[in-house]
């Protein structure tokens, strides 16, 4: 083959064929490929129009191209891009201080992407019980139905099969527990267990809140053992459930906790934070990335972050929610056959597929594509919903409207 770079490359059409061709397989993305979106507003090849509630997978929380993100990393492209971690940087440096400010915590850890955050809450919780208690504290308790990355730490830890067979051996000492199970809990969490790490709201396990018994339950059993409680928050911080993080509207408070998707509203960032005590275990260089916090990444967090935490914003997530809410259960009541409830917090939302569509929340997803609606599945069970948090009453109305034209397509071929 020859090494020289083809110039024609850039401009050569591709499709979706190209994926099949060039791409490792790990995905099996939709037919249409997108090229275009402002908003929750986005277009495909061909130019067909499509409103977007996925955002990324609760990711693009202030919509697509938001011009005041869009301003603030244009600004800082034209600043400085990366240093080395031998340095430390402004935007980094403000963006510690603002999450700080806003939360539990003493000190912030900066990375990529959610697994790389949930990786490094792990590293941290064993470490500190090594220190402190001794190496026979490293045992790990999580949740069945629960995930927090594909690195393999991560996904061991994340309490589904599917995305460890065939990766063995896995990581020893982490044991999973069911949702909001809160004798599991007791009987699992012992002197022996160095972290407890949860979602509030699970995501990819079928969109379950966390039962406010449970988590507090959670907490005493850690306060009880000196395990470290862990927050995972990758999906359902930064405003997706009304608060800037689902641990302030619980009322419990964790000693770690992780954040990334929204954080960047599509740029790669990543975040861990923790208190004081905590943050000592991890000394020079026992832990790193080489992109994490760097100036890019770091100025749009803040601006997304200054964005999002204001009462008038969280407020009005909240609201939205309410209004999505209602248009689903009435959906859910004019197609029972289809759907038996809606559960989720904020603007994380599931319907839950009756026994009619049981394994086949691919389909409804497919249908309401065709007619130009984006949505997401949260197993075979679940349809998920995480529109932008700027999405309006109109938006709403109408995505309602093109899923009850999906529905009756699918209804009419079945």
């Amino acid at each position: 083959m020859n090494a020289k770079l083809d110039t024609t490359v850039t401009t050569r059409p591709v499709t979706r064929q190209t994926f099949d061709e060039v791409l490792v397989p790990t995905y099996a993305p939709a037919a249409m490929v997108p090229v275009r979106a402002s908003g929750l507003d986005l277009w495909d090849q061909s130019g067909k129009h499509y409103l977007d509630f996925t955002s990324g997978i609760a990711v693009a929380a202030l919509g697509h191209c938001n011009p005041v993100v869009v301003e603030a990393l244009t600004r800082q492209a034209n600043t400085l891009w990366h240093l080395g971690n031998g340095y430390t940087n402004e935007p980094v440096l403000r963006l510690a201080l603002a999450l700080t400010e806003a939360t539990f915590a003493d000190r912030a850890f900066f990375c990529n992407s959610g697994a790389e955050a949930n990786e490094a809450a792990f590293k941290l919780a064993r470490k500190h019980a090594h220190t402190k208690f001794g190496p026979h504290k490293s045992r790990i308790v999580s949740c069945f139905n629960s995930f927090h990355g594909r690195t393999l730490f991560t996904v061991s830890v994340g309490g589904q099969s599917k995305y460890t067979e065939g990766f063995e051996p896995l990581p020893p000492s982490i044991d999973h527990i069911p949702y909001n199970d809160i004798e599991a809990a007791r009987a699992a969490i012992g002197d022996d267990v160095c972290a407890v790490v949860v979602e509030p709201v699970q995501g990819e396990g079928g969109v379950m809140p966390g039962n406010p018994e449970y988590l507090k339950e959670l907490r005493a059993l850690c306060d009880k053992t000196g395990a470290i409680l862990i927050f995972d928050e990758v999906q359902c911080g930064m405003g997706r459930t009304g608060s800037l993080f689902a641990y302030m509207g619980y009322g419990v408070t964790p000693d770690i906790l992780t954040s990334a998707k929204a954080l960047g509203n599509g740029y790669p960032v990543a975040a861990m934070l923790t208190t004081e005590e905590l943050a000592q275990t991890l000394s020079v260089g026992t832990h790193g990335t080489t992109y994490g916090g760097n100036p890019l990444a770091a100025t749009v967090a803040l601006t997304v972050l200054e964005t999002i935490n204001q009462p008038a914003f969280l407020a009005r997530v909240k609201e939205a929610s309410l209004y999505l809410i209602d248009k689903l259960e009435e959906i859910i009541r004019d197609y029972p056959q289809v759907f038996t409830a809606v559960r989720g917090a904020g603007l994380l939302l599931g319907m839950v597929v009756g026994e009619a569509f049981k394994g086949r929340s691919k389909d409804i997803q497919r249908a309401a594509e065709a007619e130009g609606l984006m949505v997401l599945i949260a197993g075979p069970d679940v349809l998920r919903l995480a529109p932008a948090l700027i999405v309006t009453d109109a938006q709403i109305d109408e995505a309602v409207r093109l899923l009850r034209k999906g529905l009756d397509t699918l209804l009419a071929a079945k």
